[in-house]
């Protein structure tokens, strides 16, 4: 059996370090041959993809933004799977890496040959909300940050090459430095039950998927094209994620609830990091349907992001506490 030949970008960050992990340990448990190649800035690998990986995957140095530096990046492979992304920043900056650069690493893909490419990108593209189990596209995105402006226009290229693009709602896992450390500045300025807890959220976590996208990277089948929701299918309260959280000791328990007009004023008479629309992102109807991707490839979407949380339990608790 011939190996089959994955290019991956994105791999030292969250989403990417669990993809390059579950590519090679699934490959390891089949017996199925794998090379991958990582895409990345450094010179060298980064301890974080020689220790998880070290067989199997080769490193090599390229920047999304200079676009000599990815001729033959993807010489000789069978798929490319696309996690880089630019989420801080002004809009060229972010133009750069999300627009231009995945134009150009499409590109390279499609003059050696590559018809399979999977890309990530973001349920934020769609804008404030709030949002109710829309299907994809049912409504006219609206991104209001740079990055998810970029993000967007980023998936042009990728659909015209017939690529598979999923929008993920909210990410959760070991290594997720947005989510729950949002969520726990928010309750120190705003310390109730939002709302009463109700605002349902799609969520994600971070090993389901990885394994979706190693699922439409490696199966037989051809991985159906266009734009999918990667949410779970069911969504999460906020009430209810609040509640393990605190029941797993990573966030404190809100001991009263407060109506949404008492949490914003509040919300503005204290100052910090995360904004009104981060806040009504975290804490209000933001859901997305999301069955068909699962439904589609015959993979499992797993028990559900609340019950995966105690295994991030530990990390979750020492990030914040640092």
């Amino acid at each position: 059996m011939s190996a089959l030949r994955v290019v991956l970008t994105g791999a030292t960050g969250f989403v990417g370090t669990r993809v390059l992990h579950t590519l090679t340990s699934t490959a390891q448990a089949t017996g199925r041959p794998l090379s991958v190649r990582v895409l990345g800035r450094a010179t060298a690998a980064p301890a974080t993809v020689t220790a998880a990986a070290p067989q199997g995957v080769t490193w090599t140095s390229v920047d999304l933004t200079d676009r000599a530096s990815l001729r033959k990046a993807a010489s000789g492979a069978d798929v490319l799977i696309h996690l880089a992304s630019r989420i801080s920043g002004d809009e060229a900056q972010c133009a750069a890496v999300n627009i231009d650069g995945t134009t150009a690493l499409v590109e390279e893909a499609a003059h050696w040959g590559v018809d399979r490419i999977v890309h990530l990108s973001t349920a934020a593209v769609y804008g404030p909300g709030p949002h109710r189990g829309i299907a994809v596209d049912e409504i006219v995105p609206a991104p209001v940050s740079p990055a998810s402006r970029t993000r967007l226009a980023g998936e042009a290229p990728v659909l015209a090459a017939g690529g598979t693009i999923l929008r993920p709602g909210l990410v959760l896992g070991a290594g997720d430095r947005w989510v729950v450390p949002a969520l726990a500045e928010l309750l120190a300025r705003v310390p109730a039950r939002w709302d009463g807890g109700r605002g349902l959220l799609s969520v994600v976590d971070v090993d389901d998927l990885a394994r979706l996208v190693a699922t439409l990277a490696t199966s037989e089948a051809a991985p159906p094209p266009g734009v999918h929701h990667a949410g779970h299918p069911v969504p999460v309260s906020n009430g209810e994620l609040m509640a393990e959280l605190a029941a797993l000791d990573i966030l404190p328990k809100a001991e009263d609830d407060w109506p949404w007009d008492v949490c914003l004023e509040r919300l503005r008479a204290v100052p910090g990091r995360t904004s009104e629309r981060q806040f009504s992102l975290l804490a209000q109807d933001h859901w997305y349907a999301s069955e068909s991707i699962w439904r589609t490839t015959s993979c499992p979407p797993g028990p559900g992001p609340l019950t995966r949380l105690a295994a991030a339990a530990p990390w979750y608790r020492s990030f914040l506490a640092g």
